[in-house]
């Protein structure tokens, strides 16, 4: 170069010369590297690349510097010199020649150009580039040629594309894009073929993944102004890579299996980018998860994880777009609507994941349990919404929530059928899962309407528990045992529920709002639920005697505990009004259901303790009679109070009630007579501690004289409550003395 330059600054050679003198210098190098191809093989290659790249730009400066040239001769020249490398890089087998032919090809149109913009010559010219590089793919594994061809194609094309391409050019370019879309999307298996001896590099994973990402993408711009040109060219792209996958499968060993795995997934990764582009978030959200499921499905037959954690994923994504693009419209047609039945296939996708999982459960990896167990709960989560959603939009509270009962008792029937028929374990689970679905709706009938049979509840709610109980047989000896356990249990307390709150609301109708009609309803409701459990329950071989502790200890015992409570509640709350009836003290409404509450803990109690002699119940006797002895002693004042209040207009509040003489004397005397039963009754029976109580009741009445009976104004109450306590003292003091311990007792 120096000489060159040194030659050209002192002496005054025509340019032609010039041209003609690198030209044969350039020739020359590569003659000699040619000559020395079988004794100094890379230096020759060196020399012949040398050669070649000098005449490559000899021509270039004919043509650019100093005129000599046309560019259409210049262009000949330069695709013959293109020609020429290509044909002494296949002879010699050198990759490097092969690559300085290719890009010397593809700057040749550049370096000629005449600014013409003749952009079918242009890659009608880059075809024939590219045919020679499909066929030196054919031929040998030289990954550079490979890629050195794409980055020119497709990045001349990017360039011309942002310059010059409008919608009036699209017929004249876009055979040629799909042209060089198959070409570059035929290279890697050629190349994979050709590499069969090293597997290791034979998967080109710039082209594999490289093309269809930069092609779309131009593609995309050229049917930009197509309604659905996108979509549409999604779903050819997606059909061509199943086509190569396919073709692929027939060539030899090597790297073709991956790159079979590689085609398919860019299949079906086309055919999931076509569905968004073409539908709304709806459909798109459906296909998604259809497309997963059958990515797992796949992925489980030719036990490959990748597979399957693509299915996974698209599932999740599928449930997002779903939410996110979920818009009811108001004149959807009922169930037959795009929210309803994408529901519907969410649902099935995310089930039969879960059921091909279940089958495949010893050949899967074990974290997928957790994502088998979590498909059955969001697929029966879909199953639901879509049930409640529909119901919701077409019938109101009184009538829909009904609707959703026997929707939940038919979806757990037809689950559990479903799981014994494609043997299913975890696809019985929505029909064990009744008694807590049932109990959500129970909650929202609580707010929305006023009783649980309001609307035709009166059908589903009967459907439920028959249901229930026939699916809890079914599953008597198959499923866990604190799962049976706890939903035997549920089941009893929300038929008490249910029971209470209508024979509650039925009772109420009998009186005005001022009537104890109600709460005696809803206490007489669950104490004759509770008799009948622990009587004619017991009878039952199943489910009452298979499940004694379920429901003699935890159920029955569960509601003894709220009907204690209870008692304990209303015997101050409610103000005993039996209207229309008159009030009769005992013999009312109130007193009536309390009496009942008690008789039915009594009866549980027994019961309970002839089953289980050994219980916990036995070993804390004195704790037990206790708290029923604090229980019947509140009971018996609330029978008091209300009778003071029904009869004598005593006030019911705090302040009222201790300023009334009447009502505290006839407290006093009542205490006092109480504690004189006691007395009795433990010295007869021997009972030092019953006597104990007894006496420690009198002594609390004593003060209660002094400190509350006396501070109050002067009356005829007062004389007899002190006169009356007075006496009965003096009757305890004879007829009950303190008895003798006990050996059990000291």
């Amino acid at each position: 170069a120096f000489l060159l330059k040194y030659a050209y600054d002192h002496t005054r050679v025509p340019p032609e010369w010039r041209i003609i003198a690198v030209a044969f210098g350039g020739a020359a190098l590569s003659a000699i590297g040619w000559r020395l191809r079988t004794k100094r093989t890379g230096y020759a290659f060196a020399l012949q690349g040398a050669g070649v790249g000098v005449l490559y730009l000899t021509v270039f400066a004919a043509l650019r510097l100093y005129q000599l040239l046309p560019a259409g001769l210049a262009f000949g020249l330069l695709a013959a010199l293109a020609a020429a490398a290509a044909a002494l890089a296949l002879l010699q087998n050198a990759q490097s020649l092969a690559v300085l032919a290719v890009s010397g090809g593809f700057l040749a149109p550049l370096l000629a150009s005449t600014g013409s913009g003749n952009h079918v010559g242009l890659f009608a010219y880059y075809a024939i580039l590219n045919a020679g590089i499909v066929a030196i793919a054919a031929r040998r594994a030289w990954r550079p040629l490979n890629l050195v061809g794409f980055a020119f194609t497709f990045g001349i094309g990017a360039l011309w594309g942002a310059k010059y391409y409008e919608p009036a050019l699209w017929a004249s370019t876009q055979p040629f894009h799909a042209l060089f879309f198959v070409m570059y999307l035929a290279i890697p298996t050629l190349f994979a073929r050709a590499s069969v001896e090293r597997v290791d590099r034979a998967l080109d994973g710039t082209l594999v993944f490289g093309v269809p990402i930069i092609a779309f993408a131009m593609q995309v711009r050229l049917v930009s102004h197509f309604e659905y040109g996108a979509a549409i060219s999604a779903v050819l792209v997606s059909l061509l890579y199943l086509l190569a996958a396919r073709i692929a499968r027939t060539r030899p060993a090597g790297a073709v299996p991956m790159l079979v795995l590689s085609f398919a997934a860019l299949c079906i990764a086309f055919a999931t980018l076509a569905i968004p582009l073409a539908f709304d978030a709806g459909w798109t959200s459906a296909a998604w998860a259809l497309e997963g499921a059958a990515l797992v499905w796949v992925g489980i037959r030719q036990q490959r994880r990748l597979v399957r954690i693509s299915g996974y994923g698209l599932q999740l994504v599928a449930w997002v777009a779903f939410v996110e693009g979920h818009r009811r419209g108001v004149d959807a047609i009922p169930i037959l609507n795009r929210e309803c039945l994408g529901y519907g296939v969410l649902a099935g996708a995310a089930l039969f994941t879960a059921l091909q999982l279940w089958r495949a459960r010893s050949a899967v990896t074990p974290w997928e349990k957790w994502i088998r167990i979590a498909a059955v709960i969001i697929g029966v989560l879909w199953w639901a919404a879509a049930g409640a959603e529909e119901i919701s939009a077409l019938l109101d509270a009184r009538e829909g929530l009904p609707v959703l009962l026997a929707f939940i008792a038919l979806s757990g029937l037809v689950f559990d059928r479903l799981g014994d028929r494609l043997d299913w374990r975890e696809g019985r689970w929505p029909g064990l899962a009744l008694a807590p679905a049932a109990a959500i709706v129970l909650f929202m009938q609580a707010w929305e309407v006023h009783h649980a049979f309001a609307g035709f509840g009166w059908i589903p709610w009967p459907l439920l528990f028959v249901v229930h109980v026939h699916v809890l047989h079914r599953r008597n000896a198959d499923g866990s045992a604190r799962v049976l356990h706890g939903l035997h249990v549920l089941g009893f307390w929300l038929l008490v529920l249910v029971s209470a709150w209508e024979v509650s609301w039925l009772a109420a109708q009998a009186g005005d709002a001022a009537s104890a009609w109600r709460y005696a309803g809803w206490l007489a409701a669950v104490a004759a639920l509770l008799a009948l459990l622990v009587t004619r329950g017991r009878q039952l071989a199943w489910p009452v005697q298979a499940h004694a502790v379920a429901y003699l200890q935890t159920a029955g015992g569960g509601v003894a505990v709220v009907l204690l409570a209870a008692i304990a509640v209303l015997s101050f709350e409610s103000t005993g009004g039996a209207a229309p009836l008159p009030y009769v003290p005992v013999l009312n409404p109130m007193d009536l259901a309390i009496l009942g509450a008690l008789g039915a803990v009594y009866l549980w109690h027994r019961a309970w303790m002839q089953t289980e002699p050994g219980n916990g119940l036995a070993r804390h006797r004195r704790a037990k009679w206790s708290v029923y002895g604090a229980i019947a002693f509140i009971a018996a004042n609330g029978m008091l109070l209300r009778a003071l209040h029904q009869w004598a207009g005593v006030p019911r509040d705090p302040d009222g009630l201790l300023h009334s003489m009447l009502a505290q004397a006839a407290f006093s005397i009542f205490w006092t007579a109480l504690s004189l039963v006691l007395m009795i009754t433990a010295h007869r029976l021997r009972l030092r501690v019953l006597w104990l109580t007894g006496a420690g009741l009198l002594a609390v009445t004593v003060l209660k004289l002094f400190l509350v009976d006396l501070s109050n104004a002067g009356g005829v109450e007062r004389i007899v409550s002190f006169l009356v306590v007075g006496v009965l003292m003096l009757v305890v003091g004879y007829f009950a003395p303190v008895p003798p311990a006990r050996e059990s007792e000291r």
